[in-house]
């Protein structure tokens, strides 16, 4: 009954993941033409939405590799990943707050390897699977995404060149619509499946399942609706910083960042790889921006991303290493463990409202301001120009009227 609960308890926390992996990634489908103005901010979620749901049906190679590849499955127990998976949400929650597109494939890797190393010692570990499917593929993904990208952009624009601009504008963001949907149900085939592996891994590890089979029909539906609500929900704040905050997207930049991205993540797919969807879509974008001539990019954020990029990793390492420390004290220790996430989302959720992001502004800016405590003073969801606050703004001027001359009285004569 006790590994029952914890089992359940695991399944529950790991479909919260599947949840924040929706809403933190959202954008890397749909950043680019909800910038453009190629969709509507509601109406591209919801397309992504159903297209990851989609696309977690349609493969489980990713799934397999976690569940069977990673760690050594005699000496993992479920605590361990619910100790893991606390370390990726956690990881996954500060990044949206401060709107750094970083990896959720990373944070969730990340933390369950802090949480194995802690719980059941270096030796769990797979290293050489993690060098060859994991960090391997994030060095070089990004870099052959964004050279195809760059190319992609020089082409796009030296073929359009002679074609009214009215004409190419409206069939690029048509295409940026299509590009951008195959993103999204790239998505789902590569992350989707990342918590149908853990999944199995907690279902085998407990007895529930033989080991080396794939996930179950319920798990893959499970987690593909998980991933679709999130997805929906927006992810607003990281969805301003990758499609405003980077570079300035044309319709041009956006269909071929977008036909890089889905060509990288369906590949790496098939091959088996954890591939972080954010680091493709981020090198694409980058990419189109150096193929674009003219094009503004702006490295600052882009060195900020990148420093989040190197973080995740050990970051939710450490986060997952401290909260298998807890889980190994049984259930009472996995209630306490679910209590502090419950608490630490709460307020995570309740900062973010000091400066509100939503559908309605997500494009009035570049800038994604964090603890600005004035924001909370403003009207949630009100349309922020420039990122500027109601208090920022100078009132205007009062009219001066115009000053009269006075009459001089003239003096009877006398």
């Amino acid at each position: 009954m006790t590994v029952l609960f914890v089992v359940i308890t695991v399944i529950v926390v790991a479909l919260i993941f599947d949840f924040t992996n929706g809403f933190h990634d959202s954008a890397n489908s749909m950043a680019g033409p909800i910038a453009t103005g190629a969709l509507k901010p509601k109406t591209a979620v919801l397309i992504a939405a159903v297209l990851d749901v989609v696309g977690a049906c349609l493969s489980t190679e990713v799934a397999r590799t976690i569940s069977g590849g990673f760690f050594d499955d005699t000496l993992i127990t479920a605590p361990i990943v619910l100790a893991g998976l606390v370390g990726a949400i956690i990881w996954n929650l500060v990044t949206w707050l401060l709107g750094l597109p970083s990896s959720s494939s990373h944070a969730l890797f990340g933390g369950l390897i802090g949480a194995v190393i802690v719980g059941a010692g270096f030796a769990s570990v797979h290293y050489s699977v993690v060098v060859s499917k994991v960090l391997l593929p994030a060095l070089v993904a990004p870099a052959v995404a964004g050279i195809a990208a760059a190319g992609a952009t020089a082409l796009a624009y030296r073929v359009t060149r002679r074609t009214p601009r009215k004409y190419s504008e409206k069939g690029f963001k048509r295409g940026q619509a299509f590009t951008g949907s195959l993103v999204a149900l790239a998505h789902g085939t590569s992350d989707g499946q990342k918590t149908m592996g853990v999944i199995t891994l907690v279902l085998i590890v407990s007895g529930f399942q033989a080991s080396g089979t794939g996930p179950h029909w319920w798990v893959v539906l499970a987690a593909g609706l998980a991933t679709g609500l999130g997805t929906y929900s927006g992810g607003w704040r990281i969805m301003r910083t990758m499609g405003k905050g980077i570079v300035d997207i044309e319709t041009p930049q956006g269909a071929a960042a977008g036909a890089a991205t889905t060509a990288t993540i369906l590949a790496s797919a098939n091959l088996g790889f954890g591939l972080s969807t954010t680091h493709v879509a981020t090198g694409s974008i980058l990419g189109s921006g150096l193929g674009r001539r003219g094009a503004t990019v702006r490295w600052s954020v882009a060195r900020r991303m990148v420093t989040a990029w190197v973080l995740t990793l050990p970051g939710a390492a450490i986060v997952g290493g401290l909260a298998a420390l807890l889980a190994e004290h049984g259930v009472v220790g996995s209630i306490i463990l679910v209590s502090l996430l419950a608490i630490a989302c709460v307020v995570i959720w309740r900062l973010s409202r000091r400066n509100q992001i939503s559908h309605h502004n997500v494009t009035d800016s570049a800038d994604v301001a964090v603890l600005s405590s004035a924001a909370a003073s403003d009207t949630p969801g009100e349309p922020q120009l420039n990122g500027s606050r109601r208090s920022d703004i100078a009132p205007p001027a009062k009219a001066e009227r115009p000053k009269q001359k006075k009459r001089k009285k003239q003096r009877s004569a006398a």
